[in-house]
């Protein structure tokens, strides 16, 4: 931000500062049909400014809410500002979210219109239509497949723009009344949480606090109008649009939109982003795709891997932080650089990339690490939709994979009694939208907000640790301490596991659920000769409950390294018929799991692993790809593994 930041506190004031400044500068990228298509930070401004004048002729009111739902395009980054700019609010939905989840926050809000990007959400918002009784119009942005569609209530985007293009001045006027009533109290928009807990709740944020809390982070991090960003995670998440809006906004920098899902990977090689951000999934899913490759190298290879990932775990992250190295690791260190790790992060299309983020959940200190050594500047950051993100950042001299750093500017922490995080922000949500009893419960009088993480700051450096989630630490029946998340991120480091879910607060011992990768699984099955025709029926093969059984004894032997986490060790665990799904409700869009979900529809699973049975029958109710409800019945192995005492005490129990 320039030196009169704090004036800029609307985005129509930081999109005007970025005309003025970075006017020619690219602000928008986006692959179409193979080809990129560029618009500067000037022909961005006429586009949002035309679609605005088009809301505005379509009857778009002051207040009224806007929602916004499709893959990351520049023309529905242009409608939440166009939307801002009206003085709406626009509500971002993800794109995946099924007929049911969109109703409930289409009705919630009481929604009057809808920016989508195809025919698939025309026709998931026409299935509810009926039920969503305030909904007047919906503009689509590809025409595909909506040409026999009845119009008399849905809107080409441009021929919305097109009405705001042509506008002899009338429409010019009234835009700029209301832009004359933004102001940083403004509601920006209505971003809706991951629902972990149970139904999603809408956060209300102002332009103030998206744009301070961005500052902060941008400050932190010496971003500027030369980044390029690539967006690709749902703009639904607060994550997405604290980067995407938010920070390329303050920053004037560039976003880049890949052509569509499947091409993410290639496109992202090709726009070689300088800021790359990820939650732990995609960071697990990277490093499964690099496993799956090696494994199909040739021995020389192979070796050649394993040789150099060996020097870079020694010595690549005090490289990296700039610390003393010898100069023949240094020289190894460069040769690894030319064969393994330059090409490696080439392939990952991280190339470029001078600071990359994780966040959304903790991420296991072999997964960070393996990064780091690499030499990609991979930090942790720490926050929640009610903060517009960011409270804590870890500083480029000061980055360690069990900490999440120290509070930014405008930000403040504290730990309750309880050892629950709590925090004040310039970024602090408003309210909570039609619910104030969560809001009071949240937010106190004197602007504390409460995070639901447990946590506590070390005295020494100053950075915020968390533990867990506050409702999931517990205490085992003995009254060692119970932290899930610690110990299924020690899992999921595995590339063979995708998710796991640990059970055995009050209980005398842990239990685990696994979910295989079937990509990783699946590849080694093919390698091994092992023929599957489903998920389910690779996952109940003996030699992979035997593969799982080695992941989950080596996690409790280094379980058993830490006298304070020895007792989460796991005793049984069980491979899922089915991958967890968040249209079955048993993780969020943002893959979290659900844990009292999943414990609740799962409970003869639970059960049968604590009552020690070696075998049971299950049926699960599932949701197909076209929304209808089947169910999926199973026969499941329940396996024990070996538990370890202390090290210091004994080897083996």
């Amino acid at each position: 931000m320039s030196e009169n930041s704090s004036s800029l506190d609307t985005f129509p004031k930081v999109l005007s500062r970025n005309v003025s400044q970075f006017g020619n500068s690219p602000a928008y990228r986006e692959k179409e049909y193979g080809i990129w298509q560029t618009w500067t930070w000037s022909e961005a401004n006429d586009e949002i400014t035309n679609l605005a004048k088009g809301l505005i002729k379509l009857g778009v009111k002051e207040g009224d809410h806007l929602a916004v739902i499709g893959r990351n395009r520049p023309y529905l980054y242009w409608s939440l500002m166009a939307a801002q700019q009206v003085g709406a609010v626009p509500v971002p939905l993800y794109q995946d979210a099924v007929a049911d989840e969109m109703e409930y926050i289409l009705t919630h809000c009481s929604a009057k219109y809808a920016i989508v990007g195809d025919q698939e959400q025309v026709d998931k918002i026409q299935e509810i239509q009926e039920k969503v009784k305030g909904l007047k119009d919906i503009v689509y942005v590809d025409p595909k497949g909506l040409r026999k569609y009845d119009k008399s209530s849905l809107h080409p985007f441009l021929d919305i723009s097109g009405a705001g293009k042509s506008d002899d001045g009338e429409l010019k006027e009234e835009l700029d009344k209301r832009l004359e009533k933004i102001t940083g109290e403004t509601t920006a928009v209505l971003l809706y949480t991951s629902g972990t807990t149970g139904r999603s709740k809408g956060v209300v944020q102002t332009h103030k606090a998206i744009i301070g809390a961005s500052s902060g982070a941008n400050e932190l991090d010496r971003w500027s109008s030369n980044d390029h960003l690539v967006c690709y995670l749902p703009m639904a998440w607060v994550g997405d649009f604290m980067i995407s809006v938010g920070q390329v906004m303050v920053a004037g920098a560039c976003l880049n939109c890949p052509e569509g899902a499947d091409t993410v990977q290639m496109d992202v090689k090709e726009m070689g982003p300088t800021v790359f951000f990820g939650p732990p999934p995609l960071w697990e899913r990277l490093k499964t795709e690099v496993n799956i490759r090696i494994e199909d190298a040739s021995a020389f290879k192979k070796g050649a891997f394993q040789y150099f990932m060996n020097h870079a775990e020694k010595v690549g992250r005090q490289i990296l932080e700039k610390k003393s190295v010898g100069i023949i690791d240094r020289l190894m260190y460069s040769i690894g650089g030319f064969v393994i790790y330059g090409p490696l992060k080439n392939m990952l299309g991280l190339t470029n990339v001078r600071i990359a983020y994780t966040a959304g959940e903790a991420i296991s200190a072999e997964l960070f690490d393996f990064y780091r050594s690499l030499g990609i500047n991979l930090k942790q950051l720490y926050g929640q939709t009610e903060a517009s993100v960011f409270l804590t950042m870890q500083d480029d001299s000061d980055v360690r994979s069990d900490t999440v750093g120290k509070p930014i500017r405008g930000v403040e922490l504290k730990i309750a009694e309880t050892g629950e995080v709590m925090y004040r922000s310039i970024g602090s949500f408003k309210e909570y939208y039609k619910n104030p009893k969560a809001t009071k419960e949240t937010k106190d009088k004197d602007g504390w907000v409460a995070t639901g993480d447990a946590g506590y700051i070390e005295e020494t450096s100053g950075q915020l640790r968390i533990i867990d989630r506050a409702k999931d630490v517990g205490k085992m029946k003995d009254g060692s301490m119970f932290a899930p998340k610690y110990v299924e991120n020690k899992l999921k480091f595995f590339p063979n596991i995708l998710e796991a879910v640990l059970f055995g607060a009050g209980q005398e011992k842990c239990v685990a659920f696994l979910n295989i990768d079937l990509s990783a699984v699946g590849n080694w099955a093919e390698r091994n000769n092992i023929n599957y025709a489903s998920y389910q029926e690779l996952a109940s093969n003996e030699k992979v409950m035997e593969m799982m059984k080695g992941h989950v004894e080596e996690v409790n032997q280094d379980l058993a390294k830490d006298p304070t986490m020895s007792g989460c060790q796991i005793h049984r665990f069980l491979i899922l018929h089915k991958e967890l799904d968040p249209d079955d409700g048993e993780i969020t869009r943002t893959r979290k799991v659900r844990r009292s979900f999943v414990a609740e529809k799962y409970d003869d699973l639970v059960t049968a692993l604590f009552k020690g049975v070696d075998e049971v029958s299950t049926k699960t109710e599932v949701t197909y790809e076209d929304g209808k409800k089947g169910y999926l019945e199973a026969t499941i192995s329940l396996v024990d593994t070996q538990t370890y005492m202390l090290k210091e005490k004994s080897d083996a129990a």
